[in-house]
């Protein structure tokens, strides 16, 4: 069992930076990730890593501007969040899940993610 505790969530004026943090402890899944939610809206992917080989996935709405990482000797997971908008404004979640091979390849999919931090609040004011 993963266990996830995240960190580094604040207020930020719309361009400016943060950057979230994850601490990783137990049994660590091949996928890791970063999710948001705003109230009355279903979670979404933003960000994705494949562990093991160090493939990324992001949401449209953050490529360019977001990036996903890790500090294996810290056990850490991170987000560097960058160019800020209004509505990257959300409850971030860091997550766990299990790998999937289509033809060979790994694939880190938003659905199979099922192990989630407490959450972290991120508001960025425009």
């Amino acid at each position: 069992q993963v266990q996830l505790v995240e960190s580094g969530g604040g207020s930020v004026q719309a361009g400016g930076s943060l950057r979230l943090s994850c601490v990783v402890s137990g049994n660590s899944e091949r996928c890791m990730g970063w999710f948001r939610q705003v109230p009355g809206k279903e979670r979404e992917g933003v960000a994705g890593l494949y562990t093991r080989g160090g493939t990324t996935y992001y949401a449209d709405s953050v490529k360019g501007r977001f990036t996903i990482s890790q500090d294996n000797a810290k056990n850490t997971l991170y987000l560097q969040m960058n160019s800020m908008k209004a509505e990257d404004t959300a409850m971030y979640y860091c997550a766990a899940g299990k790998v999937t091979f289509v033809t060979w390849e790994p694939l880190c999919r938003w659905p199979d993610y099922d192990t989630w931090g407490q959450g972290t609040q991120v508001t960025v004011a425009s």
